[in-house]
């Protein structure tokens, strides 16, 4: 891949061994990239079930896996209160926030291409 003229890899380089891989690996799958949207869009916080109603076609158990596996790669912050009903809120890390350009990019992508892909 290509960045004003620098190569992302070198050439027989395997592809979860690069940058791109990481990242695929990190926020890939139906439903990580959504997640983070609607955290970042309406946050600095949200809680499970408000990220299940604002995602709506998501189940409670592939939520809770892909909230696990953002917090296990440090994009996401789960924080927990010791109260009855329980209240669990999720948040951006730092690492996470970082990962708001690359959204920013692929909304500005899409905008400018969404017209295009109509016909």
């Amino acid at each position: 891949m290509r960045k004003a003229g620098k190569l992302c890899s070198k050439t027989g380089v395997r592809l979860e061994d690069t940058g791109f891989g990481y990242t695929l690996s990190a926020i890939g799958g139906k439903y990580k990239m959504i997640i983070l949207f609607w955290i970042a869009e309406t946050g600095p916080v949200l809680r499970f079930n408000e990220l299940k109603r604002k995602i709506g076609t998501i189940s409670f158990k592939t939520l809770a896996a892909s909230l696990r596996e953002l917090e296990a790669d440090g994009i996401v912050e789960r924080k927990a209160y010791a109260q009855i009903p329980p209240k669990v809120e999720y948040s951006l890390t730092r690492k996470g926030e970082s990962l708001i350009p690359v959204l920013d990019a692929m909304c500005d992508w899409g905008s400018a291409n969404r017209k295009s892909a109509a016909r």
